[in-house]
């Protein structure tokens, strides 16, 4: 009688070895090391690019305004008044942006606006330090009208 021969793996054969677990995390550990750097700057860059974006839409929102009431809005009436009509506003044929959410730069904080005589109608971010001026990511971003 021929004993039959059984092709199991000992305990021993079986998993995988430390030395062979920490290669493989030192390799992801290294790919991560050189793609987060680059995935992190197009985040970055994204959030401007939105911006950038927002501000062309709040522009051209600032623009129909215009046209229709012959006025951009004032300081106090701000960017408010692009969503729903102020009180002394006659022609108001709006809601010229559908929503307020809107007005939120890529870093989640509200445009700022001003209409002062001597520089114009202004719509900014203060880029992603929130304080003005900077450089790269941290640049101010701008609409101007006139």
């Amino acid at each position: 009688m021929v004993a039959k021969r059984h092709n199991r793996a000992t305990p021993r054969d079986a998993g995988f070895t430390l030395v062979e677990m920490l290669v493989v995390l030192a390799i992801i550990g290294m790919v991560a090391a050189l793609a987060g750097p680059q995935v992190l700057g197009y985040l970055g860059s994204a959030r401007a690019d939105t911006t950038g974006v927002q501000l062309k839409n709040i522009g051209s929102a600032l623009e129909l305004y215009y046209l229709d009431i012959g006025s951009y809005p004032s300081k106090e009436q701000g960017l408010a008044a692009l969503s729903s009509p102020p009180a002394a506003a006659s022609g108001w044929n709006g809601p010229y942006l559908k929503h307020q959410g809107a007005l939120k730069d890529g870093w989640g904080r509200d445009y700022q606006y001003d209409n002062a005589p001597s520089s114009g109608v202004r719509v900014y971010s203060l880029g992603r330090d929130g304080t003005p001026s900077g450089e790269g990511q941290d640049a101010d971003l701008e609409y101007r009208a006139r």
